[in-house]
């Protein structure tokens, strides 16, 4: 069932001005509910405009949003409740933190959604165990909070308005290896434990290989591809002449079957490549 249709997208910053530039031409697509979906371009594709029109930040110059069927712009004074529906996790969200507590921070959309006390409640402590917070931090400032716990507070905070879409705008950037792979951990268990469709803009086709079911590659303004992983990842050739790349893993195996050993192309995790690469040795003798 689809639950999110573009059509013809288009944004152009500064019409009319000398300084006029379009950052989406034309961009068309449809997302299904439930799906998790990647977002992947060069700085300057268009990535973090296309989000903000999603979520009604940006209105689109020209071009529908339907959500559900209903084209978000069609009653402008309503746009608000457009953004508890499709929840916007910026770049580097705890510098959006302002409340007095981590749990006032978190109930802030909750709040404004004009949920009773013990609803707001049920949902921070919900989202806040979600992202991998203690509860005993939900009463110290977010200020005192270390920068890998002031990011889940961020995201929690998003979270706990429940929004049939959630994306996330490189949630992991700024992280240690250690830290993004908890986090995304979290982001992903979240998503199949509540079924909530989500996007993610990264540039790490790491972390999207190993989450996403589906990517969208943006380039120039334009959606260039939007396939499976395996299949995006499978074009390598293509990616790397927009200046994108593979994930690691697949680049290796990909060197592999070029040296003619007779892997299967789209190789995402190391796991896989393990798997593959032992079989193959299996029925070659040499295990």
């Amino acid at each position: 069932m689809s639950l999110l249709n573009v059509r013809d997208l288009v944004y152009t910053y500064s019409l009319g001005s000398p300084l006029e530039h379009t950052a989406v031409d034309s961009v068309s697509f449809t997302i299904k509910k439930g799906e998790f979906i990647g977002i992947i371009g060069h700085t300057g594709s268009g990535k973090s405009t296309l989000v903000q029109m999603l979520n009604g930040l940006l209105k689109p110059t020209s071009g529908t949003i339907e959500l559900d069927g209903v084209n978000i712009w069609a009653k402008p004074k309503e746009i608000r409740r457009i953004r508890f529906q499709v929840g916007l996790v910026f770049q580097y969200p705890e510098y959006q933190l302002f409340e007095d507590t981590v749990a006032k921070d978190i109930a802030f959309g909750p709040t404004n959604m004009g949920l009773d006390s013990e609803e707001i409640e049920n949902r921070v402590y919900r989202s806040a165990e979600f992202v991998g917070l203690k509860r005993e931090l939900l009463e110290k400032s977010p200020f005192d909070l270390s920068g890998g716990e002031k990011r889940r507070a961020a995201i929690a905070g998003v979270i706990a308005m429940d929004p049939d879409i959630l994306i996330l705008d490189e949630p992991c950037a700024g992280l240690d290896p250690v830290g993004r792979d908890i986090l995304l951990s979290q982001i992903y268990h979240y998503h199949r434990e509540r079924g909530n469709t989500v996007i993610l803009v990264s540039h790490s086709m790491e972390d999207v290989a190993s989450v996403c079911d589906r990517v969208m590659v943006m380039n120039r303004a334009r959606l260039e591809m939007f396939d499976t992983s395996q299949n995006i990842f499978s074009r390598g050739e293509e990616l790397r002449e927009i200046g994108l790349r593979v994930p690691q893993i697949t680049s290796i195996v990909d060197n592999l079957i070029e040296a003619g050993v007779p892997l299967s192309k789209g190789v995402l995790t190391v796991d896989k490549a393990v798997l593959d690469i032992t079989e193959y040795l299996k029925k070659e003798g040499r295990l």
